[in-house]
C-alpha cells in the first residue's frame, strides 16, 4: 500500500463517519413529522409518531395492511396481497419515504408538517 492509499482509505472512513452523526444528532424532530396513509389516491388516514410502539389495522374494501407504528419508524407487519412487497420492503424513518402495497392501492409516506409545497403545485410545464 502507498501512502495516498492510506489516505485516501481514511478519509473515507472519517467522512462516513460524519453523515452517521449528522443522522443521528440533526434527525428531523418527530413532533415536526406525521405519516400520511392514502388508499386508491385518496387521503385516507394521518398518524402520529409517539414514544411507544402501536399498531393500526387497515381495512379496506381493496384489501387489509398491519401497520406498525415506534417512535421512530413505521412499517407494515401483515398483508392479505399475493406478494407482500410492502412487508418485505421494511421500515421507513424519515421524510419522503414511502411504502407502497399496489394490490391494495395504499401507500404509506412520512410526511413533514413544515414542508409548506403544495401537492397540486406542477413542477414543470413542458411545451
Amino acid at each position: 500500500m502507498k501512502k495516498l492509499d492510506v489516505v485516501l482509505i481514511i478519509s473515507l472512513i472519517l467522512f462516513s463517519f460524519i453523515f452517521i452523526i449528522k443522522d443521528k444528532f440533526f434527525a428531523p424532530n418527530t413532533n415536526d413529522i406525521y405519516i400520511s396513509i392514502s388508499v386508491d389516491g385518496k387521503d385516507y388516514k394521518r398518524l402520529e409518531f409517539k414514544d411507544e410502539t402501536y399498531t393500526y389495522p387497515l381495512k379496506t374494501q381493496f384489501g387489509f395492511n398491519k401497520i406498525e407504528v415506534a417512535k421512530d419508524y413505521v412499517r407494515v407487519l401483515e398483508a392479505d396481497c399475493p406478494n407482500k412487497l410492502d412487508v418485505l420492503q421494511g421500515k421507513i424513518h424519515s421524510t419522503n419515504q414511502s411504502i407502497v402495497c399496489i394490490p391494495n392501492r395504499m401507500i404509506i409516506e412520512i410526511r413533514s408538517k413544515t414542508d409548506h409545497k403544495d401537492d397540486d403545485e406542477m413542477d414543470a410545464v413542458i411545451k
